[in-house]
């Protein structure tokens, strides 16, 4: 498909505001069958369908109970219905819903992974078998379905271990074990298959690159954020943002790069994906798992760089060619996710442009449900993360109970 004939992008997934600005800022006309339907995706879609509907003094519920992949396929199929589609651009929350995707993939052509290459990394035991065949280093994993089989998984690989879903995203409901006993607890968390891996100390990355048939660019490696109680965050590993760029030895950056040229050309990717991490204390980079769409730190990215990822995203896929970025970076971007303390009433969050996300005021939001998130820019990463602290401690000081 002609880059020239593609005017107007869909784009699906839960966190899609950040890939709609980029594509807006891009030329491109925007549509978005997106989750939450904050106000700022609102302003920059042509049209838009949302799971939750926000109103006034109504509640926007729990995103556990209220998720499912088939909304947005129905809200999809309902834009396509109504508006020319010329290609789909996807972000998280469907990233193991193979048919989902197949048939996404049918209304409108998914620019970037197809849903085969999608399925090849998202099956964890094909995936993680590969790994293996490729050297390239993960944490010790097994995949169980009830709780003597997970028992006898953690005491193969070792205490203590990490014990999540097969599938998911943002990283929530991931439990620790540190032996048998708290096995049996953690369990009962789960139904149906669930992955038992080894712990592996170290600090929590990603990856962010593009691809192209031929070649491979690793445009940052970033830190995570992951379970901030100042967030509000409830689960421990729950996903809290980003800051990009980490600042690592370049003994470590070089394995990283490697690890994801690896990846990405052993796999065939297409644009813009996400490599996750634990680099542990010895300097070594443990894969824990592909994100093969946009990732929830593209605005930063574009922040540090100075380039448009959409419309890079599109040229690697189209063109086969990659940006031109520089090699040392002298800003830093970090990225908020801020979680509800209590049961609240929406403030007006308008008038902070450093705020995305922004919910409907008057909007009743859950305890622990996202409440928005907050990009600030720094010279240095303590500069620019304590900026985007200071700027969560206003939002949560404008708060009301419900």
């Amino acid at each position: 498909m002609p880059k020239s004939e593609i005017q107007n992008l869909l784009v699906v997934g839960i966190d899609t505001v950040s890939i709609a600005n980029s594509a807006k800022k891009a030329g491109y006309k925007i549509y978005a069958a997106d989750y939450f339907g904050d106000m700022d995706l609102r302003c920059v879609c042509s049209g838009f369908r949302a799971v939750i509907k926000q109103k006034r003094g109504k509640s926007c519920g729990r995103i556990e109970s209220k998720f499912k992949p088939e909304p947005f396929l129905k809200m999809a199929k309902s834009l396509s219905e109504k508006y020319k589609i010329d290609a789909i651009l996807l972000s998280s929350g469907l990233d193991d819903d193979f048919n989902i995707l197949r048939e996404l993939n049918d209304l409108a052509p998914i620019l970037g992974n197809s849903p085969r290459i999608v399925e090849g990394v998202r099956k964890k035991p094909r995936f993680f078998k590969e790994l293996k065949r490729l050297g390239i280093d993960y944490p010790e994993t097994a995949i169980v379905k009830n709780i003597d089989e997970a028992k006898a998984a953690a005491a193969k690989i070792g205490y203590p271990v990490v014990v999540k879903p097969l599938r998911g995203f943002g990283r929530v409901s991931i439990r620790t074990a540190l032996n048998s006993k708290e096995m049996e607890r953690v369990v009962s968390f789960f139904t149906g298959e669930i992955l038992v891996q080894k712990f592996i100390y170290g600090l929590h990355a990603s990856i962010s690159l593009l691809t192209t048939t031929k070649d491979v660019k690793v445009l940052t490696i970033n830190e995570q954020l992951l379970g901030l109680r100042f967030l509000f965050q409830q689960e421990s590993f729950g996903y809290c943002g980003n800051i990009v760029p980490l600042r690592i030895a370049d003994s470590i950056l070089k394995k990283c790069k490697h690890i994801a040229e690896k990846i990405a050309l052993n796999f065939h990717f297409q644009g813009s994906n996400g490599i996750d991490l634990v680099i542990s204390k010895e300097g070594i980079p443990y894969v824990v798992e592909v994100n093969p769409r946009f990732q929830g730190t593209l605005e930063c990215v574009e922040r540090v760089l100075g380039i448009n990822l959409v419309e890079s995203h599109i040229n690697a896929c189209l063109h086969g060619s990659l940006p031109t970025i520089k090699e040392k970076t002298s800003t830093f971007c970090t990225r908020l996710i801020l979680y509800s303390p209590k049961r609240i009433i929406t403030p007006d969050l308008t008038p902070f442009w450093e705020v995305r996300d922004v919910p409907l005021p008057e909007s009743i939001i859950e305890k622990g449900e996202p409440l928005c998130s907050i990009i600030t820019e720094g010279k240095n990463r303590n500069f620019a993360f304590q900026k985007a602290r200071k700027l969560a401690e206003s939002v949560y000081n404008m708060l009301n109970p419900a």
